[in-house]
């Protein structure tokens, strides 16, 4: 028991991938969870063994984690929930927080796969809570209340920024954020090769790229100005920026970039309804 006298929050993984490793070790290393109170379980040792090395517990049955937990994080396949669900919904609890990380998989969809009154959430997450920058937003369902979507917030902010929106959104996530960060590697493999054109060895223009942005994120994110005002700082009249920036509109950067965010939610809608 902790000073309080309550028992130690327990926390389940089913599927045992990347981002429920990455989950995982932001839990960890923020002190949210001990490593003995996590419980891991996945059909092989192949991303098992990534928990062991965490210090974590593992298991192949997926009802032991329900057994053993209290809050479970689901992070199988999009195609392999529903089958996990119906797997376990006998072992499913009053005492149970249950969530979602699977991208297409609705809130009603969960619900109708668990016991009546059954507390579930959905997450969205991206793969930068691997480095724990990850961006995150929370849906809640019918029954989940605001304590536990605050006690999730506060566990998964170890691995990122982490906000609860309407369901409505998650897809929107998924194509602003999920598949933003292929848009944003486009576009940062692009600015190097852009220096490599012009001379700069190869290398060096990748990291002065990344480096960039993510210095230009860190401005907008812990100033909290608009992209313009950052953007028109930089822009003296005359200068390099401006003939620059005229480029990028010649291309249709805005509008490409919008349309694929666009595409990117519709194909993420697309898949919810199927």
């Amino acid at each position: 028991m902790d000073a309080a006298g309550q028992l130690p929050l327990r926390v389940g993984f089913v599927g045992a991938g990347r981002m429920a490793q990455a989950i995982a070790q932001g839990l960890i290393q923020a002190g949210k969870v001990e490593a003995q109170h996590v419980l891991a379980s996945a059909p092989t040792d192949r991303n098992l063994c990534h928990f062991r090395a965490l210090g974590c517990q593992t298991t192949h049955l997926n009802k032991e984690v329900l057994q053993s937990c209290s809050l479970v994080i689901f992070a199988t396949k999009p195609h392999v929930l529903p089958v996990v669900l119906t797997e376990v919904a006998h072992v499913v609890t009053a005492e149970h927080i249950l969530v979602s990380v699977a991208a297409g998989v609705s809130l009603s969809i969960l619900e109708e796969l668990l016991p009546p009154n059954t507390r579930v959430l959905r997450v969205s997450p991206n793969l930068p809570c691997v480095v724990q920058e990850g961006a995150m937003v929370i849906a809640r369902g019918r029954h989940a209340r605001g304590s536990e979507t605050k006690l999730l917030q506060n566990l998964l902010e170890a691995c990122g920024w982490c906000e609860e929106v309407p369901e409505a959104y998650v897809d929107i996530h998924t194509g602003l954020s999920g598949s933003g960060v292929a848009f944003v590697c486009t576009f940062s493999e692009a600015l190097a090769e852009g220096a490599v054109k012009m001379g700069m060895p190869s290398d060096l223009a990748h990291r002065i790229a990344a480096q960039t942005l993510l210095g230009t994120a860190k401005m907008l994110l812990h100033e909290g100005r608009h992209p313009a005002q950052l953007r028109t700082e930089v822009c003296t009249p005359g200068g390099t920026t401006i003939y620059g920036l005229h480029a990028l509109e010649q291309g249709g950067l805005r509008a490409a970039t919008m349309s694929a965010v666009e595409a990117a939610t519709g194909r993420a809608k697309e898949l919810s309804r199927k």
